[in-house]
């Protein structure tokens, strides 16, 4: 637990919010998702973290971003039609821009086709964020009431410190050490924790 003074948590969390809300596209899809309505809404992950790799490498702010996550949990319909209903919905709504949505919900009907090995159904979108493979990308914003909502069960430090921590909780060795092999090739400046 940081023993940090509460006043570097609310400046760590607005530096992040002033980050992120630079991105035009992080930007449009927070303020255009609320139309989906989905239940229970995040976008994670990826996108975000790499949204503040790319300011602190003073990149562009979408260099090396492949999608854009949107996530949403709904186990009352946990089909594929259901799911696939917001894809389409998403498309028409965001156009060329790569936003990927998916219901956590159902992540454990393919994770082991995908990833080898069988997972438990998530109980809540916070549970799933929490088990997302490293303690950087464990992190969710939607806009509530024109401000950013954030979840992030690990705290911002490692992400806004350019810190790679796995996440142990679903993650394999492999899987980490490739991710991470990847992402310093795009972000020199990463300190990736071994597994």
């Amino acid at each position: 637990m940081s023993t940090k003074p509460q006043t570097d948590i609310f400046s760590l969390m607005e530096s992040f919010k002033e980050i992120l809300l630079q991105n035009e596209v992080i930007k449009e899809i927070l303020h255009k998702a609320p139309s989906l309505e989905m239940k229970d809404w995040y976008l994670v992950a990826g996108c975000l973290a790499q949204t503040v790799w790319n300011h602190k490498h003073r990149y562009d702010l979408n260099y090396g971003i492949s999608d854009y996550d949107l996530v949403y949990f709904d186990d009352s319909d946990i089909s594929f039609e259901a799911e696939d209903k917001y894809i389409k919905k998403g498309k028409k709504l965001f156009g060329d821009v790569p936003v990927e949505i998916r219901n956590q919900a159902r992540v454990h009907l393919w994770y082991e086709k995908h990833f080898g090995y069988k997972i438990d159904p998530f109980p809540s979108i916070e549970d799933a964020i929490f088990q997302y493979p490293t303690t950087a990308t464990s992190v969710g914003v939607r806009m509530e009431n024109d401000d950013l909502k954030i979840y992030n069960p690990y705290g911002l430090d490692d992400l806004m410190q350019l810190v790679v921590r796995p996440n142990k909780k679903k993650i394999t060795k492999d899987i980490y050490n490739k991710k991470v092999e990847k992402w310093v090739q795009l972000w020199p400046m990463l300190k990736v924790v071994p597994w």
